[in-house]
């Protein structure tokens, strides 16, 4: 779609914040009004609008798709949305540390045990930790306590946790992000700790580094939206 508007505005209605186009509101791909809690949500969306070129390319309108996701996903059925995070309870990558690597072992225990011990203490949990990959069971109260937060969150919360979890593959390091317990950059790291300690070791690969960024950036853009909520 070519550009057709000139200017673009922020205003208060009902819905909350919304976005106008020439005056006229924008829509979300379901035809619901782009409207947000937040005025500083709103006018990050605001300026992805004002600085399209002459089409629209939706990759460079982070903000925008986030929030569209909210409203036409989200909100529709806010438990089967959030479903797939929380089954990230059962099987969260923090649990699980290297078989045979010594120095990736302790890597891991030091920037995951702190995040683990967090979750640990903020919902009176206790988890199982495994050496390899096969699946270990954790107790049921855990799991069914980092359920319990995921499906308290609403639905623009729920949005930007979902890349937070999935990215990663682990739900207590997007919901330390969503308790503003550790900062983005942070968790970043403890989520990509195996693939970092793998590119020291062996040598980088471009396809998998173009792959890290991408999702660094989607990271970072859910990061972001949490924080103009």
């Amino acid at each position: 779609m070519k550009r057709f508007w000139k200017e673009v505005a922020v205003a208060r209605d009902d819905g909350g914040w919304g976005i106008a186009l020439d005056g006229r509101p924008v829509r979300t791909p379901q035809r619901a009004p782009l409207a947000v809690g937040s005025i500083a949500l709103a006018e990050a969306i605001a300026a992805e609008w004002r600085d399209v070129g002459e089409t629209i390319d939706p990759g460079a309108m982070p903000m925008t798709g986030l929030a569209n996701a909210a409203i036409d996903l989200a909100a529709r059925d806010l438990a089967a949305f959030a479903a797939p995070v929380a089954a990230y309870a059962a099987g969260d990558l923090f649990c699980y540390r290297d078989a045979r690597d010594a120095a990736l072992q302790a890597e891991q225990a030091a920037a995951w045990n702190p995040l683990l011990a967090w979750a640990e203490a903020r919902y009176a949990i206790e988890f199982t930790l495994t050496q390899g990959v096969l699946p270990v069971d954790q107790p049921q109260a855990t799991v069914a306590a980092l359920q319990d937060a995921v499906f308290a969150q609403d639905q623009w919360r729920i949005t930007a946790l979902t890349p937070l979890t999935t990215i990663g593959g682990s739900l207590v390091a997007g919901l330390a992000l969503l308790a503003e317990a550790y900062d983005a950059d942070t968790v970043w790291q403890a989520v990509s700790l195996d693939d970092l300690y793998q590119e020291r070791r062996w040598g980088a690969d471009s396809e998998a580094q173009k792959a890290r960024a991408a999702n660094k950036r989607d990271w970072d853009n859910a990061a972001r939206f949490l924080t103009l909520l």
